[in-house]
């Protein structure tokens, strides 16, 4: 009888071996996930893209991967996080247009100010599928919400506030409560983006202490303002942009066409950008105006600007260190083939104010102009700035507008993504449609995850997203449409026609058509010319904020 046991339990040992070995090896084959989310950084910043910024690693990924052309966003930091985090449109997830501690109730529960309990987000997802999920940086969709609560195991960054000041050291947490910083440098030399990068490492250091698959997110602050950034690293960028937004916008063009990414038939290089109307001493005296030429500004004004610039491109360049360290890093462990590693930015690059930009916390309009000794301290300790719709204008080459509109140039993407063992023809051009809120489905079905019914009891809004993973092999994506709302800019594409209210202009507003297939930079207004397709999206428009709890009606003077 003991015989018979002993040979039972050696079976059931084996067994238990065996299984735990398939487990492993299932576990092995899926890929660990790093998603690193840039912040208001421009379509054409980083240098795959066509921009002057050395960003060498981040290039290297795009060469190694794919790059897709028509990433959209939700145009503005918040609601693009809610979107990419749950695979839902901003308002399905609770966050229609910003955070909030004080929400509207009468424009619905679209407008809850933070994650609704009827959306999952990519830890609550991944978790149950095995993996141990780690977050970096900028929260963003409300502390009451914030990433532990949401899933996540580990976090060091910020929960509160849409940007904060990157030498502050006190400001930024480690969660669960109770955990130790395992980073934490001098006040004196705490700068956030690089700590950021450096727990980028030490989390998935720890996922890789565990017999699991591991996802990190790296939320970068960077380039948000306030734009800082140690002097020395904007030192070699200022002589660059002194040279201004207009010689460097048709440089910037120009490359984007060597590169493949646009042409010059359907790409045509957009004029200077509207300045959003405002008051004057916010807008900088070009409210409803074009951004100025370079040559008419003074030199002073030349050189504050140049300076601000710099400090902007410092930041990206800081992006892409970190890029480079993670990527290292994951050579030396052989981790690199089967990590999959998407980058990409929030919204468009931001106009905030004028073409002066703005200085100080309170953002009422006041731009300091630094001359002399001062303007190397632009960026430093103290401060606080912006650097203005000119140079965002330069960000979204070729496209018209900003961040915060509905045009091209708020709601495009950079967007690539880098897995060896998954992406079989890499360095192209992906020029399906697609949307930030793409991401889960295609990490549920990278992972081999499940999206649930219910969570913690309450029924989840189904998923609006689709898979990319297509379309990283090589597939086309299927035809569909894609709507946008953010504070009565509104758009909707439906395969290559996409009709536009936008706001804060000087002119008449009204519903604008355009063909992107033949023109994506949105130079050419078909509305007069097929009124009834204009008629038949406005109205498709209609149903789908109402299908996704968009809610327009008390701006009926502003918007359809």
């Amino acid at each position: 009888m003991r015989t018979t046991t002993m040979i039972y339990s050696a079976v059931c040992l084996i067994c238990a071996m065996f299984v735990a070995q398939l487990s492993s090896a299932a576990a092995a084959e899926r890929p660990n996930i790093v998603l690193i989310l840039a912040d208001d950084l421009g379509y054409s910043d980083l240098g795959c893209y066509g921009g002057e910024i050395k960003t060498p690693h981040i290039d290297a990924l795009a060469a190694g991967g794919v790059r897709f052309t028509q990433l959209y966003n939700s145009a503005r930091c918040c609601p693009t996080r809610a979107s990419l985090m749950t695979g839902l449109y901003p308002s399905q997830a609770g966050i229609g247009d910003f955070t909030t501690p004080k929400p509207n109730r009468k424009r619905g529960p679209g407008y809850l100010g933070r994650l609704n309990n009827r959306c999952a987000t990519l830890a609550e997802v991944l978790k149950p599928a095995g993996y141990g999920c780690y977050y970096v940086g900028k929260w963003h969709m409300h502390p009451e919400t914030g990433p532990i609560k949401r899933g996540f195991d580990e976090f060091y960054g910020y929960t509160k506030g849409h940007s904060h000041d990157q030498y502050d050291a006190d400001y930024y947490i480690r969660l669960p409560q109770g955990r130790n910083k395992e980073i934490d440098p001098p006040t004196d030399q705490y700068y956030a983006t690089d700590v950021f990068n450096q727990y980028a490492l030490e989390f998935i250091r720890q996922g890789q202490k565990t017999d699991k698959p591991w996802f990190l997110f790296l939320g970068h602050s960077s380039p948000h303002f306030p734009v800082q950034a140690p002097a020395e690293r904007a030192d070699k960028y200022e002589a660059l942009y002194r040279r201004g937004w207009d010689m460097l916008r048709a440089e910037r063009y120009d490359r984007m066409q060597q590169l493949g990414l646009i042409d010059g038939k359907h790409w045509k290089l957009t004029p200077r950008s509207i300045v959003p109307v405002d008051r004057d001493d916010i807008a900088n005296g070009f409210s409803g105006q074009p951004n100025p030429a370079w040559d008419s500004l003074d030199e002073a004004r030349r050189h504050d600007l140049a300076r601000r610039m710099a400090v902007f491109a410092a930041m990206v360049e800081g992006v892409d260190t970190g890029v480079g360290q993670i990527i290292k890093h994951l050579k030396k462990t052989k981790d690199l083939e089967n990590t999959l590693i998407l980058f990409l930015s929030d919204n468009g690059a931001c106009y905030e104010w004028g073409p002066f930009g703005f200085d100080g916390v309170s953002r009422k309009g006041t731009t300091i102009l630094r001359t002399g000794a001062e303007l190397r301290k632009t960026g430093g300790r103290g401060t606080h700035q912006s650097y203005g719709s000119g140079w965002a204008n330069l960000g979204n080459t070729p496209f018209r507008l900003y961040k915060h509109f509905t045009h091209e140039g708020g709601i495009s993407s950079p967007f690539i993504a880098h897995w060896p063992q998954g992406i079989d023809k890499p360095n192209r051009w992906v020029r399906d449609p697609a949307h930030v809120m793409d991401l889960l489905p295609t990490l549920i079905e990278v992972a081999g995850a499940t999206y649930p019914e219910k969570q913690n009891g309450n029924t989840l809004t189904p998923l609006e997203g689709t898979s990319l993973l297509p379309a990283l092999r090589g597939e086309q994506l299927p035809e569909r449409t894609i709507g946008f709302d953010h504070q009565a800019a509104h758009a909707l594409r439906k395969g290559d026609w996409k009709i536009v209210w936008s706001k804060r202009m000087p002119t008449e507003i009204k519903w604008e058509l355009y063909n992107l297939a033949d023109d994506r930079c949105e130079l050419h207004d078909l509305a007069d010319q097929y009124p009834d397709r204009v008629r038949a999206m406005s109205a498709e428009w209609e149903d789908w904020a109402r299908h996704v709890g968009v809610t327009w009606e008390e701006n009926k003077t502003k918007g359809p």
